[in-house]
């Protein structure tokens, strides 16, 4: 049974209360980034075209639907809008941009994902608003950032996972079926840069708020994605060999990967020796631990595929259950590959209350999100705006504006 957490009401604790963001981002990056600081409390003002609103709005199915029954928002667009109000604005109009100003001389963070130089003809870049608000925080997310030959270049997450290498460490070897480079099964470059850029924002307002002085954020996608290889792109530094794909194998560690049960299979992720003999012991080969073959991850490595051939024959007779029962009890890493809804059906995440649940008057059911994973004891995260339907809140925000 899943166990949802309703959405409380904002409450003075909240860490970014009083923090007003001006969110001209589209698609996910930058509104995984302003969805962030609306759940630390922060005052999100999500600016979108008149009649389309943000490109997600229609990436569906599946759409929601509307207490009337007509069609509405598509999923996507509730996954990373959270806690924003809406304001339909055209800012390639005059009077569009000049709202726009108007909003950012009273806003200490701005964040938008346009091509680079992209607002500059609506004098709403960067130079234009930190000479009205000088401690504008300003973050431009964009496929290679501000500069270099390929500043101008549009960039998706998809090509993006290509040129920055995820992909080439990514799927089965060569040689084997299905064999070729695989992108991950979420947009995984925009989800890091826009926490990428979430953290950057923090810590160029904790700048803001010590000196009085703003500072324009350039975060790009190509550039998140070479950092986040990590151990491949150290590997590749101290080896001077690239790493290609290997499956379910690590590069690293070994064993680390599934193995087979009577009923699927079991992820085993063994991160040291100790480990590695608890293994073998609960398997009922205590002497695979002191085989020289094995007894070290060096060793391990060198013999993997015979360690893995061994192990295979040794957890199929195992159902899942039986298989993580077992490991479970002699402290070795393990689990299951669950299907999205069974993430949710897990205890751990029942008991966490992972799943947000959030009433829009104007749908016919309400919306479930996930939960941020930010745990905070003295100033807990806010869940007090649903998804918002497109201009819900342009006529008050306007209004606010005027002095109304």
């Amino acid at each position: 049974m899943l166990a949802t957490r309703h959405s409380p009401h904002a409450t003075p604790s909240a860490p970014l209360t009083g923090v007003r963001v001006l969110d001209l981002s589209r698609v996910l990056a930058g509104p995984w980034a302003t969805q962030t600081l609306a759940d630390l409390g922060a005052e999100v003002i999500k600016v979108e075209r008149p009649g389309a609103g943000d490109d997600t709005r229609l990436w569906g199915p599946p759409f929601t639907t509307r207490a009337d029954g007509s069609r509405g928002d598509a999923a996507y667009f509730m996954a990373a809008n959270r806690g924003k109000k809406s304001v339909a604005l055209d800012i390639a109009t005059p009077e569009g941009a000049e709202v726009v100003r108007r909003l950012a001389a009273d806003s200490d963070v701005v964040v938008e994902n346009f091509k680079t130089g992209g607002l500059a003809k609506y004098g709403l870049d960067y130079a234009a608003l930190s000479a009205i608000n000088p401690r504008l925080v300003y973050c431009s997310i964009t496929g290679f950032g501000q500069d270099g030959p390929d500043a101008a270049r549009p960039g998706y997450d998809y090509m993006i996972q290509a040129m920055g290498g995820l992909m080439s460490i990514t799927g089965q070897p060569d040689g084997s079926p299905g064999a070729e480079p695989m992108r991950a099964g979420v947009a995984v470059m925009d989800l890091f840069t826009g926490m990428t850029a979430a953290n950057a924002i923090l810590a160029a307002l904790l700048h803001a708020r010590a000196t009085g002085e703003g500072q324009h954020i350039d975060v790009a996608l190509f550039d998140v994605a070479a950092s986040i290889l990590a151990n491949q792109a150290a590997n590749y530094f101290v080896s001077g060999e690239s790493p290609g794909r290997m499956g379910n194998a690590h590069p690293n560690l070994s064993p680390y990967q599934p193995f087979p049960c009577t009923d699927g299979s079991v992820i085993v992720a063994v991160g040291n020796d100790g480990q590695y003999r608890a293994l073998c012991r609960a398997l009922g080969r205590p002497e695979l631990g002191e085989d020289e073959r094995f007894a070290t991850n060096a060793a391990r490595l060198a013999h993997r595929d015979q360690l893995a051939e061994t192990l295979a024959g040794l957890t199929s007779g195992f159902s899942m259950r039986e298989l993580m029962a077992t490991l479970e009890a002699a402290g070795v890493p393990c689990g299951p590959v669950n299907s999205i809804a069974q993430v949710f059906e897990e205890p751990q995440a029942v008991h966490r209350e992972l799943v947000i649940e959030q009433v829009r008057a104007d749908l016919a059911a309400p919306i479930r999100t996930v939960a941020s994973p930010i745990r905070l004891s003295k100033t807990p995260v806010a869940y007090d705006r649903p998804p918002p339907a497109l201009g819900a809140d342009t006529e008050a925000v306007l209004k606010a504006l005027d002095g109304g």
